[in-house]
């Protein structure tokens, strides 16, 4: 009890430490912009610029201080306060390991859980975890071939004992959120937890049975996240944020570790959740009305921490467990697709922050998760008000004598030293967690060794920040563009996520980037003619905007992202020195998909599954329910 106590006291200390520092830098900003902005007089557009700039800078103060405390975190070597994996401790329950798939590369997906289930092997433990494939493909034939990849899994690591099962809904209800709710409610009887994976998920062996250690060790865990990195991608564009996440990610994740706790946040894969837990209490509503904004959620990931959380369970990040990996989408544009539906799903967010049962930390993540997107219309915002409050100055030019009796002039106030303790400010908040990054790896000669060592990797950070510069305005237009659709009704397609190095071609990057690149040339022409010195403040936006095109269409090429590689430039340590699970994922993808005859007959819905033992989900309470019990299925609690 008195440790609990303790944590209890620690956590708090740690958030409001975050709220002081978070709330006391944006206030100092928010008085320097407005100082800035009153010089002139404070009208209606420098009210809302004040405004939006101070939502904007937030946002970011928030990130900062995150990526602080992830610094101090991972500068003394880790959180006391974090989970800690008791190794003597024998597993003693059953967890099922589930990838949902939907019109994926079978040969991806044969190869990721063949690097996978030889390392749960290799652990001695794999009697205690079964495989499941969980198929929302609608084509039959491809469903065939997904049969046929499972029966070749099972014929290869059939004296492994670990069992493998496949299932294909012909009806995706739900689509990814529903996948995972057949499979509890059929099957969740079965098994104590449920390790999730992404069709491009790979996970050792150790980190599988670490995280079932994990929740074992302590049954107040409704949810364990790792922390996946990106991998295997070999285009410029992808193999750039492969080396930026592997840098910088971690000190962010440490930093929402420390203060959120016990109440973190779910990514809806590479991680293991309790399924008694989430079968109770993880049941998703309908939202009212229909899509983009109601109907069923989207991204329910965050939704099922929030109402996991809410029911007295903990949701622990551990981004000190190593093994977790995924891959990045190829190129601007499938990365941009990702997004919008990842944007129409945290939209839906902002309706369930009044949901009831839900904690203040976990209406805190929904808010986060809707505050990524807003930003982007925010800032677009705030350089458009910036910008006529700009033109609108230089054409009236300075104004010495208001209307009406004036006995002295109106001099001009200068307030440089506010612009530039402001541009600091700002610069620091954008620019020093990657430093902080940087400086956890540049002094220790084994840690950058990985990274191509100095010679790769300075020319690296410097290189990825000026394509990151160049690609923000970028995905500003294309956010703001999302959400301005979700508002306006109109829905994204839930489709297959592309998972291969796809090039773009010139036609493609002309269609997708032509009305960015002609905006900025446009606003950019403009303000170097009225108010050219504005102009040189906006130069980083009009130089994304301008080079959108070939940016996009040159880094998606692997010829240049393997140009990069040869000269030792964006290295990371999965790279230069690959664990054996993406060693062995790496060659079943050369070696090819080893598939079994073709199955004979047609079935409404196929399976290679093992007798039913399910879980009967709860409902949430919204106005219009989901039915989630099917009858006849009994209720575990």
């Amino acid at each position: 009890m008195h440790d609990q106590k303790t944590h209890t006291l620690t956590l708090a200390l740690r958030r409001v430490a975050l709220l002081i520092l978070t709330v006391g830098s944006t206030a100092i900003a928010a008085s320097l912009m407005s100082q800035v902005m009153a010089a002139h007089g404070l009208g209606l557009i420098g009210i809302a610029g004040v405004a939006l700039f101070t939502i904007s800078f937030g946002w970011l103060a928030i990130s900062f201080w995150t990526a602080v405390f992830g610094f101090m975190v991972r500068l003394i070597g880790g959180d006391p306060a974090s989970l800690t994996v008791d190794a003597s401790n024998p597993l003693g329950v059953r967890t099922a390991v589930v990838m949902p798939i939907y019109n994926e590369d079978p040969l991806r997906v044969s190869a990721g859980l063949e690097a996978t289930l030889v390392g749960l092997e290799r652990t001695g433990e794999g009697a205690h975890f079964d495989f499941f494939v969980l198929s929302d493909t609608r084509d039959a034939v491809h469903g065939q071939a997904e049969r046929r990849m499972v029966e070749g899994l099972r014929r290869r690591h059939a004296a492994g004992g670990i069992k493998i099962f496949y299932r294909r809904r012909v009806k995706n209800v739900g689509r990814k959120a529903g996948n995972i709710e057949d499979f509890v409610k059929r099957w969740g009887n079965a098994y104590a937890h449920m390790v999730v994976l992404d069709a491009d998920s790979v996970m050792s062996g150790e980190t599988i049975v670490s995280l079932a250690r994990l929740m074992e060790g302590h049954p107040d865990a409704g949810i364990i996240q790792t922390l996946p990195v990106p991998a295997n991608r070999e285009t410029a564009f992808a193999r750039i944020l492969q080396f930026s996440s592997r840098l910088y990610g971690p000190v962010l994740a440490s930093g929402l570790a420390f203060w959120t706790g016990g109440a973190g946040n779910y990514y809806g894969h590479n991680a293991i959740i309790r399924i008694a837990a989430f079968a109770r209490h993880c049941g998703l509503p309908v939202l009212p009305g229909g899509a983009p904004l109601g109907g069923e959620i989207l991204s329910h990931d965050f939704v099922e921490a929030a109402m996991i959380t809410g029911a007295g369970y903990k949701v622990w990040i551990v981004p000190e467990l190593a093994g977790s990996y995924e891959e990045m989408p190829a190129n601007v544009i499938d990365y941009a697709t990702r997004d919008r539906r990842w944007c129409q799903g945290n939209m839906q967010h902002s309706r369930l922050l009044s949901f009831p049962g839900l904690r203040l930390m976990g209406r805190l993540h929904l808010s986060m998760g809707v505050a990524s997107y807003l930003t982007s219309p925010l800032w677009l915002a705030l350089l458009s008000l910036s910008t006529a409050d700009a033109v609108q100055r230089a054409i009236e030019g300075p104004v010495y004598f208001k209307p009406g009796f004036n006995l002295f002039p109106n001099w001009p106030v200068a307030t440089d030293f506010q612009i530039n303790l402001l541009l600091v400010m700002t610069l620091v908040a954008l620019f020093l967690p990657k430093i902080m990054g940087l400086l956890l790896v540049v002094f220790s000669p084994a840690r950058r060794r990985p990274y191509g060592g100095l010679m790769g990797l300075l020319p690296s950070v410097l290189i990825e920040t000026i394509f990151s510069t160049l690609l923000a305005p970028i995905m500003m237009l294309f956010q703001s563009l999302f959400v301005t659709a979700a508002f306006s009704g109109r829905s994204v397609a839930w489709e297959a996520q592309p998972r291969d190095d796809r090039g773009l071609s010139w036609r493609e990057g002309l269609k997708r980037h032509a009305g960015q690149t002609l905006l900025g040339l446009a606003w950019a022409g403009s303000v170097f003619w009225i108010a050219p010195g504005f102009f040189w403040w906006l130069t980083p936006i009009f130089a994304g905007l301008a080079v959108a095109i070939p940016l996009s269409v040159l880094s998606s090429r692997s010829s240049l992202g393997l140009k990069l590689k040869h000269w030792g430039l964006f290295l990371t340590p999965e790279e230069t020195r690959p664990p054996a699970e993406l060693r062995r994922l790496r060659r079943a993808l050369n070696r090819g998909l080893d598939a079994g005859e073709p199955p004979t007959g047609e079935q409404e819905e196929e399976n290679l599954a093992p007798e039913e033992n399910g879980v009967a989900m709860g409902n949430a309470p919204w106005p219009e329910k989901k039915p989630m019990v099917p009858e006849g299925v009994r209720d575990p609690a």
